[in-house]
């Protein structure tokens, strides 16, 4: 499972990810709107990534079969997707960039891409040290907890720069 660690790019790629993860968690309990603009960081950086490499050098995809624990994810990779993996990396890219969007808003869009994140944390699971397992488990975790903690708030401070009046209660003298 851990074969590829062996390899010393690999290994300092796993060690890097998982640290990333592990301040993420960090921040998301202690500093919830700091791992909420890593997060929209991370997921624009990873949609940029994947969308130049699949135009670029859509191959290097190929080697995540060898990587994966999960026979049903090598077939995939090296079947149906091998024969289109543009179109397919392309899509994982557009949802990347929806999501690291959808955290800069708040209420339903953020919790809809935070499920979203979340959802693609989980499924890249089975690519093993290709995703830097664990560290998709643990980025997972601290997207849930950015989401609970932040789905009524803005990520920057709004009140500075939207001024609204404050709501004065009027209570009525009935006697």
């Amino acid at each position: 499972m851990f074969e590829a660690l062996d390899n010393p790019v690999f290994l300092v790629m796993f060690i890097m990810a998982n640290a990333l993860a592990l301040i993420l968690l960090l921040a998301a309990w202690k500093w919830v709107r700091a791992a909420r603009w890593m997060f929209v960081l991370l997921l624009a950086w990873a949609s940029w990534t994947n969308a130049s490499t699949a135009l670029n050098d859509p191959e290097a995809y190929l080697e995540y079969a060898d990587l994966t624990w999960s026979k049903t994810y090598s077939d995939i990779i090296l079947g149906p997707f091998a024969e289109h993996i543009t179109r397919y990396v392309g899509m994982v890219a557009v949802c990347q960039a929806l999501i690291a969007l959808s955290l800069l808003l708040k209420g339903f869009i953020l919790r809809v891409g935070s499920l979203g994140g979340i959802v693609f944390l989980l499924a890249i699971v089975p690519f093993g040290v290709g995703s830097g397992f664990p560290c998709t488990l643990v980025m997972a975790v601290a997207l849930f907890m950015v989401m609970r903690k932040e789905a009524r708030h803005w990520p920057w401070p709004a009140e500075r720069l939207l001024p609204v009046p404050a709501v004065v209660e009027q209570e009525s003298s009935e006697g």
